[in-house]
């Protein structure tokens, strides 16, 4: 269970290598005894995040996860809950992909959209239902900023955060009557492995950053948070520019 402190004392990241995600693993394992389950496919930094997370005192297990093996995501949920209750789940997998190749090359858009939306619903479904059957704990979904309105720089991406994005929201309302929080992380610009060679974007936030705030939203059961907060008013404004204006937008 999640103490008085918001401090838990499990938690499984889908996506075991993610920046992101053993940022958060690492923040609740200086706090205090964790188990960890890393769910990723094997991998030398898989080897390399067991290691960095030992080294804090964490009690750490891998599951085989592949993002593009819907069929198996049932039992990777399965293997993850074997030894026990998580409080905490962070669904941290994605990939980022060639913008300019994403709309013009078809197994390019494929892996997006198989990755980034069609495997967090594949995975989703049964851990929303083993979730509820435990009845407590959160659900952290790592979002996009880029998911809240369609640019031409990135707009395949986009799409698919757009659809990662409405399906953990409508979680949020369908697990709170059983005592399940889920909470959207919006992140903008990131500065991590995925965005290497990237320009630079502003209001550019570090893995560290980012798992900053997680760990604050989940302590206060908050079901959405940008990183960082002042993305909130940015993309409130850009929603409402008209297309007219919007499409000529540098971005």
């Amino acid at each position: 269970m999640i103490d008085a402190v918001g401090s838990p004392q499990s938690l499984l990241v889908l996506g075991g290598t993610s920046e992101i995600g053993l940022a958060v693993a690492a923040r609740y394992a200086r706090q205090k005894p964790l188990r960890v389950v890393l769910a990723a496919r094997p991998s030398p930094r898989l080897d390399a995040a067991v290691d960095q997370l030992r080294a804090l005192g964490a009690t750490v297990s891998t599951v085989p996860f592949d993002a593009r093996k819907p069929d198996t995501h049932e039992e990777v949920i399965e293997k993850a809950f074997a030894d026990g209750d998580i409080d905490v789940t962070v669904v941290a997998f994605g990939v980022l992909g060639d913008q300019e190749e994403a709309w013009t090359n078809i197994d390019v858009a494929r892996e997006l959209a198989e990755v980034n939306y069609v495997a967090a619903v594949t995975v989703g479904v049964p851990l929303a239902e083993r979730l509820r059957k435990q009845g407590h704990g959160s659900l952290v979904a790592i979002s996009s900023a880029a998911g809240e309105r369609a640019r031409r720089s990135n707009f395949v991406y986009g799409s698919t955060k757009a659809g990662f994005d409405a399906f953990y929201t409508g979680l949020t309302y369908a697990l709170k009557p059983h005592g399940i929080t889920v909470s959207v992380i919006r992140p903008g610009f990131v500065k991590s492995k995925m965005t290497e060679g990237l320009k630079q974007a502003p209001l550019a936030q570090t893995p560290d950053q980012v798992a900053d705030i997680i760990v604050s939203t989940v302590r206060n059961r908050r079901e959405q948070a940008w990183a960082p907060a002042a993305f909130r008013p940015v993309m409130t404004v850009l929603r409402h520019v008209p297309r007219v204006i919007f499409r000529r937008l540098p971005f």
